[in-house]
């Protein structure tokens, strides 16, 4: 189930991901994400009144909130890198390491998993940063070791939320993500008004908007349902898989090319998936 779960949180992110990139061109990156959030936030409370889950533990409260902001912070950082620096850089990295990170902790808490899912694992890791590549950008080229500073904070980000809520999962399933979903809106409502930037959107871009916030918190979703039933390095590193998805429906639905290294990726995402249900 572990599998199952974190394929299609991949997936679903992946969507999520490919929406919100179309919403940004709309009405702009800081206010898809925002609103997104503010989405997700309100499906998750309306979720909470229909299934009345239970409320958790103050820590898992703060745990899950912080997992939010700081994967926000990630996404801001993620953005800043792509704006001032390389995205062959700031894709791959932070993906690679966003999924590293679990591995390392599952490692050390867990131990490790059996030998075939190791060999998934790493193909995995090489199929992240494959497909996260873009277009005419198949060889990292790092010009000054600052380049990677952005890039880093970003897959720390990435990578520590997948840790928390991980830790968080096992106590419930609805209030994690609600928590974590606050601390993710704060941080955005913090950053927009110390940006001084309006958050009027036109009517054009609320489709796609929620779109992009359905499917991230439908992600967020299937994580959490991986988490809980298996191993958070397993889950993460397939949930991270959702590069793949997103330059899949890019080709499908826009016609973008895939570059040979992300065909490369996606089949060898293919063959991960396969070692690790052996």
């Amino acid at each position: 189930m572990t599998i199952f779960f974190g394929l299609l949180s991949a997936i679903v992110w992946g969507g999520g991901d490919f929406a919100g990139g179309l919403a940004s061109r709309r009405v702009g990156a800081w206010r898809a994400v925002f609103y997104a959030e503010i989405i997700g936030l309100a499906l998750l409370l309306a979720a909470l009144a229909i299934y009345r889950e239970g409320l958790i533990s103050t820590r898992g409260l703060l745990l899950g909130a912080s997992a939010g902001a700081i994967g926000s912070l990630g996404l801001l950082a993620l953005y800043r890198a792509m704006q001032v620096g390389k995205m062959s850089i700031a894709a791959p990295v932070s993906a690679l390491l966003a999924a590293l990170l679990p591995v390392v902790v599952g490692a050390l808490t867990a131990g490790l998993p059996p030998l075939t899912q190791m060999a998934g694992v790493g193909l995995a890791l090489l199929s992240i940063w494959l497909v996260s590549q873009t277009e005419g950008d198949a060889r990292l080229r790092l010009e000054r070791l600052s380049d990677l500073r952005l890039p880093l904070l970003a897959g720390i980000g990435f990578g520590t939320y997948f840790i928390l809520i991980h830790g968080v999962a096992q106590e419930a399933t609805l209030w994690p993500m609600i928590a974590s979903r606050a601390g993710g809106t704060l941080v955005l409502v913090v950053v927009l008004f110390l940006r001084r930037e309006s958050a009027h959107i036109p009517r054009a871009g609320w489709p796609l908007v929620t779109l992009s916030g359905t499917l991230d918190v439908g992600g967020n979703l299937f994580y959490v349902l991986a988490a809980q039933a298996g191993r958070m390095d397993i889950a993460a590193v397939l949930s991270s898989l959702y590069p793949g998805m997103t330059a899949l429906l890019a080709w499908f639905v826009l016609k973008e090319h895939i570059s040979g290294g992300q065909r490369l990726g996606i089949l060898a995402a293919l063959a991960a998936i396969v070692l690790m249900t052996i």
